[in-house]
């Protein structure tokens, strides 16, 4: 990844903590740690991507998190709308991006298009 970390002002800290946990659990990423109204999400103890309420949220982003199969975006998919996100594209291969891709998409708080992506073939 060629950036090591990435922070965003978002309307509800408790409900876009409660959703990215749920949500991301599937991809093995978690809470790491708070620090001064921030959460920090990732893997292996490391915050890769950091919310807050400091401010307004910014327009709605695109944020894509790695999935290491195929199963693991279905999961996602799954876990996002159950945590309240509205659909935005089912698990599919996308062939327009490349053969191999394999991504599901939801609408998650603050009108975030919230990806988990596979790029493995038949992973």
């Amino acid at each position: 990844m060629i950036i090591d970390h990435l922070g965003f002002s978002v309307s509800n800290y408790d409900e876009s903590k409660t959703f990215f946990s749920k949500a991301l659990a599937p991809l093995g990423i978690s809470l790491v740690m708070e620090f001064k109204g921030w959460a920090g999400l990732g893997k292996h103890g490391k915050a890769e991507i950091w919310f807050g309420q400091s401010g307004p949220a910014p327009g709605p982003m695109h944020i894509a998190f790695a999935a290491e199969s195929r199963e693991q975006v279905r999961q996602f998919y799954a876990a996002a709308l159950e945590a309240g996100a509205k659909d935005n594209g089912a698990p599919g291969i996308r062939a327009h991006y490349h053969p191999d891709y394999y991504g599901a998409f939801v609408i998650g708080p603050d009108g975030h298009n919230i990806e988990a992506v596979c790029h493995t073939p038949d992973a």
